[in-house]
């Protein structure tokens, strides 16, 4: 879409304000706005933003990071093909934007520009991702100084799909209305937690998608008189809130699965098990970027269906990485890798980069996944022995945890770049130090209004 053709579509809507959006180190989604007035310049030049934005803890506590302070700016530069109307909001727009320097280069701590990087890496390779978000989030109000869930159904119960129909069906239509193909629906185990899936993209715009179905989901939810949550443990008593990366790879022209073998017993091919094979070897630092607030650890415990043992199998949903079975007819085009330990406190953008950057890593060093991290049960069932002859091993407890892993994989700091990777690590530093000398109720009340 050219601007002309977004100015004219946003006059004729009735438009006045368009937002551009970017998400932070931090998995916040924030943005500025220009009037309707001033859109045509602002989709040449975009918008000024001071680089300390990359710097602001979850707290919004600038952290000393070099070149992110009070001097110098980035441009959010809006790609056109994300403009989308805003059916929740009747006058606005928004779209999703680039970090470009004032030199018009891409920012080195730009989230969207590292995943660009890493899919053009692996187009390189031969490799096209097609990608797609699974969230998990809750809806709920305010209660006194805390929160109450919307209901107290169970798991698939359509007593919760009664309570929380009107909220869905509205998610839905707009879902529909913004371009994006919702495939399944269904009250998850929590009470008041809902999962509604939509289909799969390009791996950029996957993590596009998962930026505007998080804004659709909350303004909706906010128009009906309630709050959604997708931090990963809002209510601790609860089921968590994961949001499951699943990720299939396809030849240049996007018409073979080249994760599909029809002649291996699970349908996985030489290049899938290579792929898991690297993501396996990175997960204790890529935990940190997947699962990357102190909320996350209270959701990744054994036994809870969150999956806290790095390791892989068929359908296995305690596992890192799950093989899901293949639909009926559609064997080639349904081969894909889900994998499970992420969430949605993280950044769409650094979460599928890092992961891709894993796996491609894997495939350049022809890594298998050692036999042991095969499993067909809960890993929460073996013996601490049984584990460690496998070689299946826990995943970080905690954020320190996973940072610590993270500044010790070099391959994945490398990839993100020096600047992106030392803000970021600094940013979950910031995190850790503030919510690690703080109560359980003011880590929930914080994460539940970030994300």
């Amino acid at each position: 879409m050219d601007h002309i053709e977004i100015v004219r579509l946003a006059n004729e809507a009735g438009v006045q304000l368009v937002s551009f959006l970017f998400c932070d180190n931090g998995g916040i989604i924030r943005g500025k706005s220009t009037h309707i007035a001033g859109l045509p310049q602002r989709l040449a030049s975009g918008m000024g933003v001071t680089s300390a934005m990359q710097a602001m803890s979850d707290m919004d506590q600038l952290q000393v990071v070099e070149g992110m302070g009070p001097v110098g700016e980035f441009r959010l530069i809006p790609d056109p093909d994300t403009f989308t109307l805003l059916p929740y909001a009747p006058q606005r727009a928004l779209m999703l934007a680039d970090m470009i320097t004032t030199e018009r280069e891409p920012w080195e701590a730009c989230p969207r520009s590292f995943l660009k990087r890493m899919l053009a890496r692996a187009q390189d390779m031969g490799l096209a991702f097609q990608a797609a978000f699974e969230p998990e989030w809750y809806l709920a109000r305010r209660d006194g100084d805390g929160f109450a869930p919307m209901d107290e159904s169970l798991d698939n119960s359509t007593i919760g799909d009664a309570f929380a129909r009107d909220v869905i069906d509205d998610v839905v239509s707009t879902l529909t209305a913004q371009g994006l193909r919702v495939e399944q629906y269904y009250p998850e185990l929590g009470q008041g937690q809902q999962e509604l899936s939509i289909a799969h993209a390009g791996a950029l715009t996957a993590a596009d998608n998962h930026l505007v179905y998080r804004e659709t989901v909350r303004n909706v939810a906010w128009n009906h008189g309630w709050l959604a949550s997708f931090a990963p443990k809002p209510f601790p008593e609860q089921a968590g809130s994961g949001c499951h990366i699943h990720l299939s790879a396809w030849d240049r022209n996007e018409e073979r699965n080249l994760f599909y073998d029809p002649e291996d017993a699970q349908g996985l091919s030489l290049l899938a098990y290579h792929f898991i094979g690297g993501i396996l070897e990175h997960l204790p630092g890529l935990a940190a970027l997947t699962c990357p607030s102190m909320n996350s650890y209270r959701r990744i415990s054994p036994g809870s269906w969150s999956t806290a043992y790095i390791c892989y199998g068929p359908d296995n949903r305690e596992a890192a990485v799950r093989i899901p079975s293949r639909f009926w007819g559609a064997e080639m085009a349904s081969t894909n890798l889900e994998f499970r330990p992420a969430d949605s406190s993280s950044n769409p953008y650094i979460a599928l980069g890092g992961l891709i950057a894993a796996g491609l890593d894997g495939v350049e060093r022809s890594l298998r996944p050692p036999e042991g991290l095969w499993i067909d049960t809960d890993p929460a069932r073996l013996t601490a022995s049984d584990l460690a002859v496998r070689g299946i091993r826990r995943l970080p407890a905690t954020l320190l945890d996973s940072i610590r892993e993270l500044e010790a994989d070099e391959t994945l700091t490398g990839a993100m770049g020096p600047m992106l990777a030392s803000s970021y690590l600094t940013i979950r530093r910031a995190d850790w130090e503030l919510f690690s000398q703080r109560d359980e109720e003011f880590e929930i009340r914080h994460h539940f209004y970030k994300y």
